[in-house]
């Protein structure tokens, strides 16, 4: 059963949040190759709030993704992208419907 899920807030500086919305989208298909990521969602809150919610089966998938592809490129691109760090929370499902 997937246990484990991370969100992260994101908000764009100003005119940075197409480039923000291109980043996020653009993570699917690394999300994809993510075995341990059982479910990707990148989000849009409003022009400038974004966010990324994710789910894993274990602690292990979720650890492998914050040091995976999309965390390192987030983190390299932060300052030029967003006008506050991300914030992450790691997050304990009680139940979950994916498809299977």
């Amino acid at each position: 059963m997937t246990k484990f899920a991370l969100f992260v807030r994101l908000e764009a500086k100003p005119g940075q949040e197409a480039a923000v919305a291109e980043f996020l989208a653009g993570a699917l298909p690394l999300a994809n190759a993510e075995s341990g990521t059982t479910a990707w969602f990148a989000l849009k809150f409003g022009p400038s709030t974004f966010g990324v919610f994710d789910a894993f089966a274990d602690e292990a998938g979720r650890e492998a993704h914050l040091h995976g592809a999309i965390a390192t490129a987030l983190m390299a691109n932060a300052a030029a992208l967003l006008s506050t760090p991300p914030i992450i929370e790691k997050i304990d499902l009680l139940a979950a419907k994916l498809p299977g």
